[in-house]
């Protein structure tokens, strides 16, 4: 339907399934109207399948930037969630496998924990990096004003403090290396088309 009617979109996704659509992303992207973010939380097979099991590895989201990237497709890469004192250390790595696989823009997301979800990522903690648990929430509450959640909008994907400085500094630093824009390229709606009049619905009279 986006294809049909040339509609603008973005999307963000965890999975290679996206490739599945690259003709139709292709096409609007062949009129300015198409962009996919890959979502990357670490290159760590291992870890990723602790957390994320059930998404596509690091390796094949790589692939699917590449892949994306081949049929002209603007594809960026989004390191999310950033977790403080588990998988911090990789924003420079993430962000260099990703522009040679032909990214054009990076982001990342600090870990959020609102409501219920803090207890359950305790929980999780203790269940597969007990040894690790500590360091970790205590990082959290570092970048989230001795908590381990601050709904404020202006700081809630980013954090702040001194660390959360540290770690924006690392990001910029390696997006300049490899050569990596902050943003995706506007989208165009220029080439939307509406619908045929005799393919509207039309309220009885």
């Amino acid at each position: 339907m986006l294809a049909e009617f040339r509609n603008p979109v973005a999307i963000t996704t965890k999975n290679r399934l996206v490739t599945r659509d690259l003709d139709l992303l292709a096409e609007l992207a062949g009129r300015g109207a198409a962009a996919v973010s890959l979502s990357i939380t670490t290159l760590d097979r291992g870890l990723q399948q602790v957390m994320e099991p059930r998404t596509s590895g690091p390796e094949r989201r790589l692939d699917a930037i590449a892949r994306l990237t081949a049929a002209g497709v603007p594809a960026a890469v989004t390191i999310a969630p950033v977790i403080p004192g588990l998988t911090d250390h990789e924003l420079p790595s993430i962000v260099a496998a990703a522009a040679e696989a032909g990214a054009v823009s990076a982001g990342f997301i600090m870990l959020r924990l609102p409501h219920g979800v803090a207890p359950l990522f305790e929980r999780w903690l203790e269940s597969h990096f007990p040894e690790r648990k500590e360091k970790v929430l205590n990082r959290i509450r570092e970048v989230r004003r001795g908590r381990l959640y601050d709904s404020r909008f202006e700081v809630r994907g980013r954090g702040e403090g001194p660390y959360a400085r540290q770690l924006e500094r690392l990001f910029r630093v390696s997006c300049r290396r490899a050569g990596l824009q902050r943003q995706l390229p506007p989208l165009s709606a220029a080439a939307f088309r509406r619908p045929e009049a005799a393919c509207q619905l039309r309220l009885p009279i």
